[in-house]
């Protein structure tokens, strides 16, 4: 069950046990509150807010907020909508059939490498075994069908937010990447965030993963319209030419705290693949 169809049932057995509350909440006294957080003070805490969407939010918790003490509520609201800085319980067990990561050359529908990116997204520490993974990883661009042309980078990407980029490295199997929470964007500037990262899998088994955060949130993203995806000075793609392939692809240890790579510098590019997260 979705973790709104779990508050939905929490909502209607409070309601059963008191069955002189209509089921309409905006017809509630303040007492009627009263008497329902009386009722559902063991099963509030127990609910991860954090699953769902902003919508449902908006939609099915909003009308109920004040079941809910206020800090809690305003700590729902904070980081534009985002719904993750309250005390997170981790999340319920899926199967794991119902994984599925679109389309992807790269991951090859690898539920590690999701759940661990997804975990640092969300700022989620937990030894549960289970995959974490409220999210559906959206494929924008993968270099391979669409081009390895800054051109066609911000042509599909340019204005999508909370974006992962997976970088495979030629010849290896391991993977480069970063996540952005802002918008991609052309014109020559910086982005400003402390919620971006870098990440290095040494392969598909999520051996000796490394996931680096940024130092100086000032230079944690690079935007130029003669690049691709920029992670500071760490992750570069750039060319000579909007429409010319990729001339350079480089790491170096810069703006981001973590070594990812024993060897900097220049290296191929065997694919690489851009990604909107969106909660499920």
């Amino acid at each position: 069950m979705k973790e709104i169809g779990v508050w939905e049932q929490v909502i209607k057995w409070g309601l059963a046990q008191n069955p002189t509350i209509a089921p309409d909440p905006k017809t509630w006294s303040d007492n009627d509150f009263e008497t329902m957080k009386n009722t559902l003070q063991n099963c509030l805490p127990l609910i991860r807010f954090f699953s769902l969407s902003s919508r449902e939010f908006s939609q099915k918790v909003r009308p109920y907020q004040k079941l809910l003490d206020q800090q809690q509520y305003e700590e729902l609201l904070t980081s534009s909508g985002s719904i993750f800085n309250v005390n997170i319980l981790p999340p319920r067990k899926i199967k794991i059939k119902e994984i599925k990561i679109d389309d992807s050359q790269i991951n090859d529908s690898n539920s590690n490498i999701i759940s661990i990116v997804s975990k640092w997204i969300d700022k989620v520490v937990t030894n549960d075994k289970e995959p974490y993974l409220p999210y559906k990883f959206n494929l924008i661009l993968r270099g391979s069908r669409d081009g390895f042309t800054p051109k066609k980078f911000h042509e599909l990407c340019d204005g999508k937010h909370k974006t992962v980029t997976f970088i495979k490295i030629k010849g290896t199997e391991e993977i480069l990447g970063g996540y952005n929470p802002l918008r991609w964007q052309s014109i020559s500037s910086y982005g400003k965030t402390e919620d971006s990262f870098i990440f290095s899998f040494k392969n598909k088994h999520i051996k000796n993963v490394i996931i680096s955060k940024v130092k100086d949130k000032k230079y944690a993203l690079c935007y130029k319209y003669l690049h691709g995806p920029q992670f500071g000075g760490d992750i570069v793609m750039s060319s000579s030419n909007e429409f010319i392939d990729y001339e350079t692809i480089s790491y170096q240890q810069d703006d981001y705290e973590s070594k990812l790579r024993d060897s900097v510098g220049e290296f191929s590019m065997e694919d690489y693949e851009v990604f909107q997260i969106v909660k499920k």
